[in-house]
């Protein structure tokens, strides 16, 4: 191998091991800690200054009782689990908004299909936190929604959406809708449509031609849309904290609070650093699915 391509394979490794495996052991080592009244707020039990000394003191010094409390805690292990199920609910109902719209842009005429992806994509040129506020003009119970259906007779008084769980789905279909679209879409416009005349030949309905052909050839840009939609809405923190407010329960939140109120950073880096675990599974699969896709397409 010359030295040209050792480079290049080089280059990510570092980038992976500066940028990821790094800030996770500093996270780790804070995770190891007792918490203090000082500043930083923790106490670490790892002191890489004494050299070898310091790793036997480490190893004497060892526990998990950052994570021990956290698995005794009915909050965090609720917090956990409220996080997993609205990331899945949001994940479904993003697939269920999303698949229809990448199917219209697939079937699209050819010369308007650059123009629908670019629907698709533009807001992403606005600010992430500017769109969730935007959303809260929209949502709230002076917002244009409720202003509208009262205008048009259709309610009585405005519908409570603001500091509920609905919102927090409604925000983060909103916000991930173009990570589902863009990889179904990506599936479908590579679709022959000779498949669909053959099934219909062989005896399919409309409706069955489609769920036996297009949905399940779709199946690798599904995939991939709910990987890249269930995996950053696991960890959200800024939707559930402006949409559902203080009934909202999820794991992004609780490890703000933890980290910026309570300030007990070895128990904010113990939730971090599970999270990050519990996110490595789908991660893992995820790239799994990419790589079975590449060599499906050799």
């Amino acid at each position: 191998m010359n030295l040209g391509r050792r480079l290049l394979i080089t280059v990510p490794y570092v980038w992976l091991v500066a940028l990821f495996l790094i800030p996770f052991l500093i996270v780790l080592k804070i995770a190891l800690s007792d918490y203090a009244i000082s500043i930083p707020p923790y106490t670490p039990t790892l002191e890489v200054a004494k050299g070898w000394e310091g790793f036997k003191e480490f190893w004497s010094k060892l526990d998990f009782e950052n994570f021990v409390f956290l698995s005794e805690d009915s909050l965090y292990v609720m917090a956990y689990l409220s996080s997993f199920k609205i990331a899945a609910i949001a994940t479904f109902l993003t697939l269920l908004v999303g698949f229809p719209f990448a199917y219209a842009i697939a079937n699209a005429p050819e010369e308007w299909r650059p123009s629908l992806l670019m629907l698709v994509i533009l807001p992403f040129w606005t600010s992430f936190l500017i769109r969730v506020y935007a959303l809260i003009g929209i949502i709230s119970n002076e917002g244009f929604l409720n202003q509208f259906l009262m205008w048009t007779g259709i309610i009585g008084e405005p519908i409570v959406i603001m500091n509920t769980t609905t919102a927090v789905y409604i925000g983060i279909v909103y916000t991930y809708l173009p990570f589902m679209v863009l990889p179904i879409y990506a599936t479908l416009d590579k679709l022959d449509g000779s498949l669909l005349e053959a099934a219909q030949d062989l005896g399919c309905t409309r409706i069955g031609a489609f769920w036996s052909v297009t949905v399940y050839l779709a199946k690798p840009g599904v995939i991939a849309g709910c990987f890249l939609v269930f995996i950053p809405a696991l960890g959200e923190f800024v939707i559930p904290s402006l949409l559902g407010g203080s009934r909202t329960l999820m794991i992004g939140k609780v490890l703000w609070e933890e980290f910026f109120s309570n300030r007990d950073w070895p128990v904010a880096a113990a939730v971090a650093v599970i999270l990050l675990l519990v996110l490595i599974i789908p991660i893992v699969l995820f790239q799994r699915n990419e790589q079975k896709q590449r060599e499906a397409g050799k």
